[in-house]
């Protein structure tokens, strides 16, 4: 056997299980599953594996890399099919913002005003509207992107004005933990400022999602995140299987 593969999976199956759990934690949290969307993470993975999650009834995915992405986009478009909602979840660089106007459901990831105000620039020379998440660094980890909680707030008024731009809600990238419950107070600090910004009129409603958008809790901890009121679960290796990065 070879030591570098990745075991076959079972993605149906494993869909399954995944969407028991977020049924599981919503019902301890007095929420309505359907409130919950799961965005099967495909980085890194063929697009057959994303063909049969589409088959089980999945319809959004999440890559991290602008070149993978796109790829996979052209893949989907010359097979036909039903339509794929495709979300921007990794660190994007402005030089790459081009390439996704127009294409993405949601971009998740942004992390800063310059990148704000890079994609309102290239949203405006095609006169679309881009449905953003801004990046909060909730647990301030320096080797995560995004804005401090403290900045959040006056980053969303900013953003907010940007014609081009539609400010859903908040994203954020917790810390990789074997204790699911270590991440509880981050994704409940997110919840509360999502709340406010909501409150204060900074986020917009969308008829494509449920506002104000939370995205935020992926396999080690999904299911802590919909506890504290996740709207979207970010989730690979529950559904896909172990990455191999070789």
């Amino acid at each position: 056997m070879d030591m570098n593969s990745v075991p076959e999976v079972n993605i149906g199956e494993n869909l399954r299980l995944v969407h028991e759990r977020i049924a599981s934690a919503c019902a301890r949290s007095g929420r309505r599953p359907e409130d919950v969307t799961l965005v099967a993470v495909s980085k890194l993975k063929p697009f057959g594996d994303i063909l049969a999650a589409r088959a089980c009834g999945v319809s959004d995915f999440g890559e991290n890399y602008v070149q993978e992405l796109t790829g996979k986009m052209e893949q989907a478009e010359s097979c036909g099919g039903d339509p794929i909602r495709w979300h921007m979840i990794g660190h994007l660089q402005k030089n790459k913002v081009k390439y996704l106007i127009g294409r993405t459901a949601l971009i998740h990831s942004v992390d800063s005003l310059s990148l704000a105000e890079q994609i309102e620039k290239e949203a405006a020379k095609k006169d679309l509207q881009v449905k953003i998440l801004l990046e909060v660094n909730a647990a301030r980890e320096e080797s995560k992107w995004g804005f401090a909680p403290e900045e959040t707030a006056e980053a969303a008024e900013q953003v907010s004005a940007l014609p081009h731009l539609r400010l859903l809600g908040l994203m954020t990238s917790a810390p990789l933990t074997e204790d699911p419950e270590s991440n509880r107070p981050y994704f409940r600090a997110l919840s509360d400022l999502a709340r406010q910004l909501s409150e204060g009129r900074l986020l917009v409603p969308d008829p494509e999602f449920r506002c104000p958008v939370l995205s935020m809790g992926m396999t080690g901890d999904f299911e802590t995140a919909v506890e504290e009121g996740a709207t979207i679960v970010r989730i690979g290796t529950a559904v896909f299987g172990k990455r191999n990065y070789l």
